[in-house]
């Protein structure tokens, strides 16, 4: 045993670890499913944000991913499938001193949970939602997903899928989110950082998760976490760094006007011709989450990972309450029967 002392924090307690936040409760995805790494992930940054375990809520809809909150030793709400936004925008609403965290798929948040998500991320209510996207519906075995490519055979469209799917970094940017950013369940060490990130960010953040569905759609997003073609294939956003990748680092991408290209670093170009990375930049926010679907004459571009947009807005909860408080203190306290009785009013005569 250690003669050395546990260091306390300054309210005398002792710090939390990633173990205090593990529950009893046996962990049920399947082996080698991706989910047990992003809950590793959330398990270990947690302890860091210095918030008390009763001050923390994880709100979960149906699906895989909603398992979630049997897991963390928090409290939680394992809610109704897509709801869990609007549970998540009532809680907040009332309580706005916790720290709410989201854990959603790509088919409880962009199918039938779509219209919440939207409305949050405009609302810009100050909580974390975590988008695990395998782009497949894995816990009713693997039909097509809102995020499925098109001609994705499936169980649900065994001649392909016709569907367009949803970009859904594009789709918050236009619902005018506060803060956007993707990652992937297998790379821990970004996992943790974008986990932190989106903690750090006063309103709504939105992180995509890329993750491993091995069941029902296995290596999905392989090109991006094996080694042999993760630095040729992904680009990792920094802010205020230029735009290189490639297993040599010498591939950069440049913006002509506002169409990116694809040049090497090899053949006279340099860092200072690249684009430089600004979260704050809302024109080049969307182009960074359109980039990999534009063809080439080089070749394909690399998938962006990092924080891709960060700006700062009035939260929902904030403007709710001080809405509330100036009415009282204008009026005193409010008067049931007249809110009842409206201002339209009349009256019938004989």
């Amino acid at each position: 045993m250690s003669d050395v002392a546990t260091p306390l924090t300054a309210s005398g307690t002792t710090p939390l670890t990633a173990k205090d936040f593990a529950t009893d409760q046996e962990v049920r995805w399947c082996p080698g499913c991706g989910d047990y790494s992003i809950l590793k992930q959330v398990q270990t940054i947690l302890p860091q944000t210095g918030i008390p375990r009763e001050n923390i809520v994880i709100i979960s809809g149906i699906g895989c991913s909603s398992r979630f909150p049997y897991y963390m030793n928090t409290y939680g709400m394992h809610s109704i499938h897509g709801r869990a936004t609007a549970i998540a925008s009532g809680l907040k609403a009332t309580r706005p001193e916790l720290s709410v965290w989201i854990v959603t798929g790509d088919g409880d948040s962009l199918s039938i949970g779509g219209n919440h998500t939207i409305h949050l991320l405009r609302r810009n209510f100050n909580v974390n939602i975590l988008l695990f996207n395998n782009q497949i519906y894995g816990l009713t075995k693997g039909q097509y997903s809102p995020t499925s490519e098109i001609n994705k055979v499936t169980k649900s469209t065994p001649a392909g899928s016709l569907d367009h799917p949803f970009n859904p970094l594009a789709l918050a940017l236009g619902a005018d989110a506060t803060f956007i950013a993707r990652s992937m369940d297998r790379d821990p060490k970004h996992l943790q950082q974008m986990l932190l990130r989106s903690h750090g960010h006063y309103g709504a953040s939105l992180l995509e998760i890329y993750q491993n569905c091995n069941i029902f759609n296995d290596g999905a997003f392989e090109i991006f976490t094996e080694k042999g073609t993760k630095a040729e294939e992904g680009l990792f956003l920094e802010q205020g760094q230029p735009l290189i990748f490639g297993a040599n680092r010498d591939k950069g991408i440049r913006l002509d006007g506002y169409k990116p290209q694809l040049v090497s670093l090899n053949e006279g170009y340099g860092p200072d011709d690249l684009w430089i990375h600004d979260e704050r930049d809302f024109f080049k926010a969307q182009i960074l989450t359109r980039m990999f679907d534009e063809p080439s004459v080089e070749g394909h571009f690399p998938r962006p990972f990092g924080v891709f947009f960060e700006t700062e807005r009035a939260t929902y909860e904030d403007g709710l309450n001080m809405q509330i408080e100036e009415v009282i203190a204008s009026k005193g306290r409010g008067n049931l029967d007249k809110l009842l009785e409206g201002k339209e009013t009349w009256v019938i005569e004989e």
